[in-house]
């Protein structure tokens, strides 16, 4: 099975538990107590909140192609409730995806690119066969 084949849910269900086993992929001492952006009210509920939001980075940068933290920065933000006044957006936490790409980059999941005027990181090889392995 490919990585399109599930729903995108079972697969980074999937590769969360994968990545759990990658020894370059740890969450920091610091990720059970910071919100993953300015939007959210309070931290992550599930523990492994690292490896599944690892899991849809790089099930992401397999959808968009060369994408970089200000887009993914984007992708995982969300609109803050601010009380009487009217709803804002805002975008997710720039250090938690830097690290998160940091670390998918020395296991060789992702690589950096360019194509044409759009720079970022792809999946290599190994990326899209872990992603493969973990969907089947």
């Amino acid at each position: 099975m490919k990585i399109n084949d599930l729903p995108s849910g079972k697969v980074i269900e999937k590769a969360a538990e994968a990545l759990k086993k990658v020894p370059e992929i740890k969450a920091p001492e610091w990720s059970n107590f910071v919100k993953t952006g300015i939007s959210r009210e309070r931290p992550p509920a599930n523990e492994d909140w690292w490896y599944v939001r690892s899991a849809s980075i790089m099930k992401k940068i397999a959808r968009y192609g060369p994408i970089g933290v200000n887009k993914l920065k984007k992708k995982y933000g969300g609109k803050k409730n601010r009380g009487h006044k009217p709803d804002k957006r805002y975008d997710a936490s720039g250090n938690i995806i830097r690290k998160i790409l940091q670390q998918l980059e020395k296991a060789g999941f992702i690589e950096p690119a360019s194509k044409g005027v759009h720079k970022g990181r792809i999946l290599t090889n190994k990326g899209k066969s872990f992603l493969d392995k973990s969907s089947k």
